[in-house]
């Protein structure tokens, strides 16, 4: 995810949407080349007095209707071929860089993708595309070599505190991003109003927060603890104490900066008030250099409408583990997964194209968007992954669309820490794609033995984002809440292997199932359909509010008009060949 504060609102600009009007019109065309019996059940509604199975089992969200259609006829498929040895060489090799956008590592993990790509087929055989979208403005690429933080002796030597010399040790993260070479020495300060020319200024508030003030008060550095709420460790054993929060910086601050422990704090207090004020030592080695900006894009190109695409994007900056070398690696699995099922018989070339990208958040899926002649009808965001609820707490979520759900949140639908974003009732554009989602998640849950997921409203922040604002459906597939998240702590140890695979095929199966529709799967997606309304509806007016029973309401029907569109084929099969 990106780094913007959990606690900031994110917002969709508003989209004046009519909702259904043109699928209508669609389908009135269309009727005649449409089974009869699909025609009458696309049409029917379940009646909200109808018992419905409430709850699934091990999703806490609503019930699916099981099945053998849908994302059903993928699922096998992905989860016979994920190969999670192979995953875990791609995770491992991102997770010994610290990467930002077009520096060393970031580079690095991108070609290693292109080649593991290319030796699957993708821009060697006919139907598998690859190529790299590079940006006409360069970036400043960011690398941090090292850096050390020690306590100066009376003596002049030194005791180190905290450190690195290695892009893959523990505290990499200890430099913010774009944060400045250094060297520097001065008496450790505790507070703003201490600053003076020359202290370091020791603070669990975050850089956002004092950097600007300390600047003006002319300090020598600033070194913070700050760590988001959720960071705190839920199993009682502090493990956040000894962690550093990964954040970043303005790029081209001068003043020297780093993260360090809530503990190494917690002692230098002490130590402070024990009348030993503590001298620091900060030395710190970046390289900066402009660079141009780099997406990966591989697709398999497809067979009937080539021009339409599914996009699946995994952003690659950011060091940690589960964010996001999980994400990268598991959808690279996935991607070779489907060309050599196609390869060999297995899968049918989906009728749309499959898009996948790699690359900086957000920037990524703009720059796929500005370059391509394709039409993007959906879009998944696969984001934190891998995350071990053993190590983490975390389980994988759902991240639906804006729905009803996103204006007013009802049981069994919560917001995570992370907080909900601002989206108003002209932004619902009802459409089926949570639904096909949540059968993936089922249907996984089914191959694997069992699955513990869950779902919530839209709260924003990945690349989803990007095609959300223009009017494309689009999700997120993450885990959260994670206690280590955006920490030194988000390394291996915490990746679980098989929560990867499950996670990587609900993935691969919901972008397949989007873009490979077929008419016997829309029995399926509106019985599902069906279990969420009544849950929603019973929800609303178990609380007394009818605005938001009729808000499901409408949605529903307007979802139900959009698989219908989706399964049947009733808009054109577009043409184009990028």
């Amino acid at each position: 995810m990106n780094t913007a504060q959990p606690s900031e609102q994110r917002q969709i600009p508003s989209r004046n949407t009519l909702v259904g009007a043109a699928l209508a019109v669609g389908v009135i065309l269309a009727c005649a080349a449409v089974p009869r019996r699909l025609l009458t059940l696309s049409q029917g509604i379940t009646p909200e007095d109808t018992p419905a199975a409430g709850l699934s089992g091990g999703h806490l969200g609503p019930a699916v209707e099981a099945g053998s259609t849908a994302t059903a006829r993928f699922t096998e498929h992905l989860w016979r071929a994920f190969d999670t040895e192979r995953a875990e060489r791609t995770l491992v090799f991102a997770d010994g860089y610290y990467r930002e956008p077009g520096n060393v590592g970031f580079e690095a993990v991108l070609d290693h993708l292109a080649s593991k790509l290319r030796a699957a087929g993708y821009g060697e055989t006919a139907g598998l595309e690859l190529e790299f979208i590079v940006g006409e403005e360069p970036v400043s690429a960011w690398t941090p070599r090292s850096a050390s933080l020690a306590r100066v002796n009376a003596d002049g030597s030194e005791e180190l505190l905290l450190g690195f010399k290695e892009r893959g040790d523990e505290y990499r993260a200890m430099l913010p991003a774009n944060a400045p070479s250094a060297d520097v020495s001065g008496p450790a300060v505790f507070s703003l109003s201490e600053v003076s020319e020359g202290t370091i200024l020791v603070t669990d508030a975050s850089l956002r927060q004092v950097l600007r003030r300390a600047q003006k008060r002319d300090a020598a550095a600033v070194l913070s603890c700050s760590l988001e709420s959720f960071n705190t460790d839920p199993s009682g054993q502090r493990r956040h104490m000894r962690a550093v929060q990964y954040t970043s910086v303005r790029e081209g601050t001068k003043t020297p900066v780093a993260q360090v422990t809530p503990g190494l704090v917690e002692g230098l207090r002490r130590a402070d008030a024990a009348g030993q004020s503590p001298i620091l030592h900060l030395v710190a080695e970046v390289h900066i250099e402009e660079r141009p900006l780099r997406t990966l894009r591989a697709a398999v190109r497809g067979a009937e409408s080539p021009n339409e695409a599914v996009v699946i994007a995994s952003h690659v900056q950011e060091p940690g583990a589960c964010d996001n070398a999980s994400g990268v690696a598991g959808l690279l699995e996935g991607a070779r997964n489907l060309a050599e099922l196609i390869q060999s018989g297995e899968l049918a070339t989906p009728r749309r194209s499959l898009v996948f990208l790699w690359g900086d958040e957000f920037r990524q899926s703009e720059a796929w968007l500005e370059a391509t002649e394709r039409r993007a009808v959906g879009a998944i965001s696969s984001d934190m992954t891998g995350q071990s609820k053993e190590k983490t707490g975390a389980i994988a979520l759902l991240e639906r669309t804006p729905d009803p759900g996103a204006l007013v949140p009802l049981p069994p639908d919560e917001h995570t820490p992370w907080g909900a974003g601002a989206v108003d009732a002209e932004d619902l554009s009802p459409n089926g794609l949570a639904i096909m989602a949540r059968c993936a998640m089922a249907d996984v849950a089914r191959a694997a033995g069992s699955w513990e997921t869950a779902e919530h409203p839209w709260e924003g922040g990945s690349d989803h984002d990007v095609f959300l604002e223009r009017g494309i459906p689009a999700l997120l597939i993450w885990h959260f809440t994670d206690f280590a998240y955006h920490t030194s702590l988000d390394r291996l140890s915490h990746v679980d292997l098989q929560e990867m695979r499950r996670t990587g095929v609900a993935i691969m199966a919901t972008g397949l199932a989007l873009a490979d529709p077929r008419p016997e799967d829309l029995e399926r997606y509106l019985k599902t359909l069906d279990l969420e309304r009544n849950l929603r509806v019973a929800a609303a007016v178990e609380q007394e509010d009818a605005d938001t029973a009729a808000a499901w309401r409408a949605w529903s029907t307007g979802a139900r008009h959009w698989l219908r569109a989706h399964c049947l084929n009733l808009n054109p099969p577009t043409r184009g060949t990028k």
